[in-house]
């Protein structure tokens, strides 16, 4: 055998090439291009390259936070070509700040970690009224970002490293009175214009089109005038909120729930504490410690043979500056308010009682109950209706884990329809016409990135299959299937005439205006009368007048050595202005407060300015190269 095959290796070889060939140009170079596309290289920190793919993630994770955030924000603002260059550039400066921190060592301890955390206004809204995390809600909370809690952390810690990198310029920076009356005084000088605008609108009149020029803009812009895609949808919402009004609670379940809670729903226990802290550092050694444990023991046997000196032992000895000058006093707290150690060792103590040596992050601690504040048990009728909301979410949330699961193969086993699900779930199916791939800040659950990419996959547009489950927010899955698309189109002209119409004619009235204005400007340059200019107006940084950014930097940027000074502003498709600058005027003095608030404000600016500049040179230094071209500034409407 082995024999035929030495024999015939130039025939098998022709043949297995013929085999493999094809294979690898339909399969093999498409997965060349596809991982090219995901690829894709939009920019290079220190050599490190970020991606489409990481930046796409990176928006599309902002967006979402943007979106919780504030749920009335339009959805357009974050989908623009500025709303994702600004992403990328954020993406960049992140990695400037890790590779800085990096490379000069600056790192996040543990305990500034957990001083961070405990800090963070989202994560105390988690807290249990007992003062304990909600670690489930934690965990649904970071994972709708895509997150977990190990996730989190590390990138708070990252972040808290990256801080380092700019804070000490930030804090550096400060200005004299001096130097702030100069520049501010330069900055905000007044000036005495007088103005003529050319607006396109008002002269739209004076243009006149005929069927052929419609037709030839028409034909010459066919992208102004398409329809988007859209789809007509109906959906089904499985959530804890809709399961809850569903159900009805037993007198006995609400009064047992009373029984069992009243001290705990009535209100968080506070106990008053004083101590005695000797610290020790992070990084002590162990015969270091072993010294500071000796110094408390011996503390520690002073107190307990002597309680009422407590307050006196811990004014002379406690390293605690906040509580020492009041003899160790802590005041009233609740769980949550201290670390761990000393939480659990304070609410372990009867009244009166001293601990033993309690260890934490910042030392050795001996500890003194000195009160306890119970609120007053509030009774059943008082708490009836929170008791019942309490067991209505628990039994909603329970039902929905439950569901949750069934939920999602059901829309998956009968895919061309919701109604086997609405059924078994008791749901309403809702409908929306006019969805589009773009979400939209109204369209409630529809707005969600996620569900709109599955609505108008390959597959939901062609067979109008269900989509599968997706989860939308915490305790909520959302499926739905298009009953009727209408892919994107040029819209015939016979549809847009009116469009093209007032596109022609706000182009050709811009044109006419600003042809005007040119030629107004001419004349008046050359000493005709200028009565059509407007009263004098003075204006200034701090007081605009009105005036569009274009006019007023215009006026402002007019060469003051040789005034009268006109310029003429090119104000795009809201036509034509000319500034006429007549005076120079100094700045209004300042004075008392206001004039302490512009030093501080300026010395902001200066820090600022500072930190940006430090941020340009870090660029500069690891190489920074942004590949995609930002995006062309808007004009603004001209006033």
């Amino acid at each position: 055998m082995f024999d035929t095959i030495r024999n015939h290796k130039k025939y098998l070889m022709g043949f297995l090439l013929i085999l493999i060939i094809p294979s690898f140009i339909l399969f093999g170079v498409q997965g060349f291009n596809d991982a090219d596309q995901r690829g894709a290289v939009v920019a290079t920190v220190d050599g490190q390259e970020i991606t489409q793919l990481e930046w796409d993630q990176a928006h599309q994770t902002e967006s979402q936070r943007l979106r919780e955030a504030m749920p009335t924000l339009d959805a357009k603002l974050l989908d623009s070509e500025d709303a994702r260059y600004a992403t990328l550039e954020r993406l960049v400066r992140q990695r400037v700040l890790a590779v800085a921190a990096q490379k000069f060592n600056l790192f996040t301890s543990d305990q500034r970690l957990a001083r961070d955390l405990q800090n963070n206004e989202v994560i105390a809204s988690l807290r249990r009224p007992d003062g304990t995390l909600d670690v489930d809600a934690y965990r649904q909370l970071l994972g709708r970002q895509g997150m977990t809690p190990e996730m989190f952390e590390a990138q708070v810690r990252a972040d808290l490293s990256q801080r380092q990198v700019a804070q000490g310029i930030q804090s550096s920076g400060f200005a004299t009175e001096g130097l702030a009356k100069v520049s501010l005084d330069a900055f905000f000088e007044q000036r005495e214009v007088r103005l003529a605008r050319f607006t396109a609108s008002e002269l739209a009149a004076q243009v006149s089109l005929t069927d052929a020029d419609m037709e030839t803009f028409y034909n010459n812009n066919p992208a102004l005038f398409q329809s988007q895609e859209q789809a007509d949808v109906e959906y089904l919402v499985l959530d804890a909120a809709a399961l809850q009004k569903s159900i009805a609670l037993a007198e006995a379940d609400v009064r047992a729930y009373y029984d069992q809670n009243a001290v705990r729903l009535s209100g968080n226990e506070e106990r008053r504490a004083s101590h005695i802290l000797l610290t020790l550092a992070p990084d002590a050694s162990a015969a270091d410690k072993a010294v500071v444990r000796e110094k408390a023991a011996a503390l520690l046997a002073q107190v307990k043979a002597a309680p009422h000196t407590f307050a006196e032992v811990a004014k002379a000895n406690s390293q605690d500056p906040g509580s020492a000058i009041n003899g160790g006093d802590l005041d009233f707290f609740a769980r949550g308010a201290m670390v761990k150690a000393f939480e659990d060792a304070t609410f372990a103590l009867q009244k009166g009682a001293i601990s033993e040596l309690v260890e934490s992050e910042f030392g050795f601690h001996i500890i003194q109950l000195t009160d306890i504040k119970t609120p007053p048990q509030r009774s059943f009728g008082e708490m009836r209706a929170e008791i019942e909301a309490e067991l209505k979410k628990q039994q909603a949330q329970k039902q929905f884990a439950d569901s949750a699961e069934a939920f999602s193969n059901l829309v998956y086993e009968q895919g061309d329809n919701l109604t086997a699900a609405a059924e078994r779930f008791k749901l309403e199916i809702q409908t929306a016409r006019g969805l589009t791939r773009k979400p939209q800040a109204s369209a409630g659950v529809l707005a969600n990135e996620r569900l709109l990419n599955a609505i108008f996959a390959a597959d939901s547009i062609d067979k109008k299959r269900n989509t599968e489950a997706i989860e939308t927010a915490s305790g909520q899955l959302v499926s739905a299937r298009i009953i009727q698309y209408a892919p994107a189109r040029t819209q015939p002209l016979a549809e847009v005439r009116d469009q093209v119409r007032q596109r022609l004619v706000a182009q050709r009235s811009a044109d006419l205006a600003r042809t005007t204005g040119a030629k107004q400007l001419d004349a008046w340059k050359s000493g005709a009368d200028a009565a059509g200019l407007s009263a004098a107006l003075v204006v200034s940084r701090d007081n605009a007048q009105g005036l569009s950014g274009p006019v007023l930097n215009a006026a402002l940027s007019a060469d003051p050595k040789q005034l009268p000074a006109w310029v003429g502003v090119d104000l795009g498709e809201q036509g034509y202005a000319v500034v006429k600058v007549d005076k120079v005027l100094p700045r209004q003095p300042r004075d008392g407060q206001a004039k302490m608030q512009e030093v501080q404000q300026y010395s902001q600016w200066w820090s600022s300015a500072e930190s940006s500049a430090y941020y340009d040179t870090l660029k500069e230094r690891f190489k920074v190269r942004i590949k995609v071209p930002a995006p062309k500034p808007v004009v603004a409407p001209a006033r």
